[in-house]
Order: C-alpha cells, then sequence, then structure tokens
C-alpha cells in the first residue's frame, strides 16, 4: 500500500490457524479490527469517550480479498489508509507478509456513525482521521 496512514506489526499465533495449517479466515478480520482500533487511538480517538457522549462508530459493510494465507508464526503488517465520502469513513487495509512482502489480504471497511441513534456524519471523527501527521 502506498502511503499508510498507520500500519501495525502482528505474529500469528497457533491457535489462529485451521486444520490446513493457514490462518483461518475469520481471523484476518480480527487482524484489520485492532489495526483500526490501534490507528484511532493514535489518532486521540477512544470509541468509550465517543459513546460517553452518544456517537457510536460501526462497521456497515466490509470486503475482504484473500490472495495468500498464513501460516503459524508468520510475521506480517497490517495497514490502513482512510478516507471520508459524505457521512462514511473507509478504511482501505492491507495484510503483508514479511519479510517477503507478499499481500495476503486485501480490504475495505466502511464504517458510519450514529450521532444519539441517528445516522450522521461526525464532524470530529472525520476530522481526526483525515488529519495529517508530522
Amino acid at each position: 500500500m502506498k502511503n499508510p496512514d498507520f500500519e501495525l506489526k502482528f505474529k500469528v499465533r497457533d491457535y489462529e490457524c485451521d486444520l490446513q495449517g493457514i490462518v483461518n479466515n475469520a481471523n484476518y478480520q480480527h487482524y484489520l479490527e485492532h489495526t483500526r482500533h490501534e490507528f484511532l487511538l493514535s489518532r486521540g480517538i477512544s470509541f468509550a469517550d465517543l459513546h460517553q457522549r452518544g456517537i457510536d462508530a460501526v462497521i456497515a459493510r466490509i470486503e475482504l480479498n484473500y490472495k495468500s494465507p498464513l501460516r503459524s508464526r508468520d510475521e506480517f503488517v497490517s495497514q490502513v489508509r482512510v478516507e471520508t465520502d459524505g457521512y462514511k469513513q473507509i478504511f482501505h487495509h492491507e495484510i503483508i507478509q514479511i519479510p517477503e512482502n507478499r499481500v495476503c489480504v486485501r480490504a475495505k471497511a466502511v464504517n458510519v456513525c450514529l450521532v444519539n441513534g441517528k445516522l450522521s456524519r461526525c464532524e470530529e471523527l472525520c476530522d481526526q482521521l483525515t488529519r495529517k501527521t508530522s
């Protein structure tokens, strides 16, 4: 991925693999979600704080394209880049096995916000996600 906004390094744990010896497909969503959460925290955004103020950020849709499997003890980096589109925040993800730099997963997660229970644009979230860091 060119110019990710954030990346996080992982190592596959044995229990994340299925009988075929590869990472079970559901675990990739865990990797992506953890990366998004850490990215948000790096931007000073806390789900708990948002919720206390009546703002709930929720994933409305996610698309995953599996390219190459990860296996136990593989090391990889999970990258994310975000853009906003109206009331949506779109998270573009790649999971890359290292050191070979082999793309394992490409994904797109679409987030929306419910403000006091109503679908709304959350200016605070959009501003924090799209601000440039030095």
